[in-house]
Parts: structure tokens; C-alpha cells; sequence
């Protein structure tokens, strides 16, 4: 039976663990922290310890392992794992991206994929289903957001994941392609507005989110946008050119509240050479007390991981973004979201 190994139990990583005990394998669960909603489980025992002392060793044959760890934390320990010649399922979205690690994983046989959330992630699949139908694509926008469904006076934001995560979003400068070439462009440029459906205007500005598809999928044009309420943004640049930004302060005035409505919405425009144009839209509103950022991200890596398990060929050895996944996974997954109530608009993914 494979053995799986949950690195991290954030608001995204309990939900991934909560999926997988459905599936009644073995699982352990490695935090900093005892987390008191898994005790007493008999299909999961709880390493209160050192995720990357964990990773150096474990006893198992056949294993998988989940990496849910924040940034930079995330591909150290990915980097050991894969010096250990392990299947890996990264979903640490770390600056510095898995595929450099991409001779080590050959030479040791460790089988990686990486970034299978939301987005980066569902995104990539869709991009790379729509290019693969229409010989190829010309352009595409890719719009995500996870917001509370309504505006307050501060932030108009609570981060559904590691909030120094988001803080380094929206530090980096963002990659895009323009006229066949990669471009680097100012972290948080081109602010413009947007309608997003049952909320009315919202704001979107430019992020570091393609990764891989900078690499896998050729295209004129290609943009990847984060999704706030108005203002939201803006007050963020005025406080940071003004020196007044205090990161600490941003973890807690972002601090996530269950008790807030909330939703995540995206949107992914493709045109393609053929000529036909592709536009899907995602959106869910949270279930069950687990919010909508944990459900779109996590079922995504939950798919992933049952069909691994059912196909252990699925991952070949090296290195593999989400574009690498074939359309019956890209179709099962997609299929897994609809299932669970998450509202997916656009082209069928056909097999």
C-alpha cells in the first residue's frame, strides 16, 4: 500500500489531508505543530517535528510526498527528497521552481510534479488542453483571486494561504511573454478593471504566475493577473513607496477569518491558431467550513495524488509541470472539482 507523506496542514494542507483519508491509505502527517482535528484517526499518525529533518529519512518503499510547506521552506525540502530518489507532489509555489533540480532528479530517479493547485496549476492544464486542440495557441490571459465577498475599510482582503506567500507575490517582478518573448515587467503593473460575475468591478494586476508555461507553451501573448477588490492594491503600493509597509503587521491585518464569506474566482481566455477561442471560468464560495481557496487548490493536488496511486506510471522520472499531464487527467481533475460543487464554465475536456 503507498505510503503518504503530508508536508504541512495550513488552511490548504488540512483540507488535502481531510480529502485523502477518504481514500483510507496510510498518511503521516508532519507539522510543527499537533494538529488536534487529526487525532485519534487510524489511518494517520502525526510527526510533530522538523518537516526537513523528516524528509531525510523514512522507511517506506512505496510512498508519496506531498509537499505543502510555504515557499522557500517548500523546495528545501523538495531538494532533499529528491536527492533521495522520492515521487514528490510540490505544492510549496517556491520562488525558486523544482525544475532546476531537474539532472539531480534523473541521476537519483525521484519523480516530481510540481505546482498542481489552482493556479499555478489548473490554469496550466487548461492553457496547455486548449493549445494541444488548436494546434497550437496565439495568446493567454489568465485571471485568479481568492476574496472576501465583501469590501471592508482596510484591506478588503484576508490570504487563504501563507500570507508572507502572498507579500512575496506581490514582490517579485512578473514574467510575461509579449511578442513571442519573455518580459519582465514591475510587480503589480497594469491595473485595470474587470467584471467578474454576481460581484460586479473588480481590480487585476499583473503577477508572477505563468512558471512553467513561460518554457512549455509557445504564444505571442501570455499574462497571468491577481483579482482584488478596488483599492485594495493601490493602498499597498502607497504604503510601500511611502516606506510605511510593515510585513508583520500585513500577516495579521490579512489573517484569515472562517467566519467571513469568502470566494475564489477564475477566469482563463485562450486564442488559439486555429482560430477557435477557448474561455473558461472557475468559481466556488467555500463548503462546509473549508474555504473556497483550500477546495479549488486542494482537490486539484488531491486528484492528482489518487491517480498516482491508481497509475504509478502516470509521474515518468525527472521533473514535470502540470502542462505534462495528459487530457484524461486533465479531464478527471476538472471532473473531481464539479463533483465536489465547484462551478467550472467553458469547453468540455475531451479525452
Amino acid at each position: 500500500m503507498t505510503v503518504i507523506h503530508c508536508l504541512g496542514s495550513g488552511l490548504v494542507g488540512s483540507f488535502v489531508i481531510r480529502k485523502l483519508l477518504e481514500e483510507k491509505v496510510q498518511i503521516n502527517l508532519v507539522d510543527i505543530e499537533e494538529k488536534e482535528e487529526f487525532v485519534g484517526n487510524e489511518f494517520l499518525t502525526i510527526h510533530v517535528k522538523d518537516a526537513l529533518e523528516y524528509c531525510k529519512f523514512t522507511p517506506y518503499k512505496d510512498e508519496i510526498f506531498v509537499n505543502m510547506l510555504p515557499g522557500d521552506l517548500g523546495f528545501l525540502a523538495t531538494e532533499i527528497l529528491v536527492s533521495r530518489g522520492k515521487r514528490i507532489i510540490d505544492l510549496s509555489f517556491s520562488e525558486i521552481t523544482p525544475d532546476c533540480l531537474a539532472k539531480e532528479a534523473v541521476d537519483s530517479g525521484a519523480k516530481v510534479l510540481w505546482d498542481v493547485g489552482i493556479a499555478p496549476g489548473l490554469s496550466n492544464m487548461l492553457v496547455t488542453y486548449a493549445s494541444r486542440l488548436g494546434e497550437g495557441i496565439i495568446s493567454a490571459e489568465i485571471r485568479v483571486g481568492g476574496n472576501p465577498t465583501e469590501i471592508d475599510e482596510k484591506w478588503s482582503y484576508m490570504a487563504p494561504f501563507s500570507p508572507h506567500d502572498v507579500i512575496a507575490e506581490y514582490t517579485r517582478p512578473a514574467r510575461i511573454i509579449k511578442s513571442g518573448k519573455i518580459k519582465i515587467l514591475p510587480a503589480l503593473s497594469d491595473i485595470h478593471r474587470i467584471k467578474v460575475e454576481d460581484f460586479g468591478e473588480m481590480e487585476s494586476f499583473l503577477t508572477d504566475g505563468l512558471r512553467s508555461l513561460l518554457i512549455t507553451t509557445p504564444a505571442e501573448d501570455m499574462s497571468e493577473y491577481t483579482v482584488r477588490w478596488p483599492g485594495h492594491i493601490q493602498r499597498y503600493i502607497d504604503q510601500r513607496d511611502a516606506g510605511n509597509l510593515n510585513h508583520e503587521q500585513l500577516v495579521e491585518d490579512w489573517k484569515f477569518d472562517q467566519m467571513r464569506e469568502e470566494f475564489t474566482w477564475m477566469e482563463v481566455k485562450v486564442s488559439c491558431k486555429n482560430g477557435e477561442k477557448m474561455i473558461w471560468t472557475v468559481f466556488d464560495k467555500g463548503k462546509d467550513g473549508d474555504s473556497s481557496m483550500a477546495r479549488t487548490t486542494g482537490l486539484v493536488t488531491v486528484s492528482c495524488v489518487r491517480q498516482w496511486i491508481s497509475n504509478p506510471e502516470l509521474v515518468l522520472v525527472g521533473v514535470h509541470p502540470p502542462e505534462a499531464l495528459p487530457n484524461f487527467v486533465i479531464s478527471n481533475i476538472t471532473q473531481a472539482l464539479k463533483d465536489e460543487g465547484i462551478v467550472i464554465k467553458g469547453p468540455d475536456i475531451l479525452l
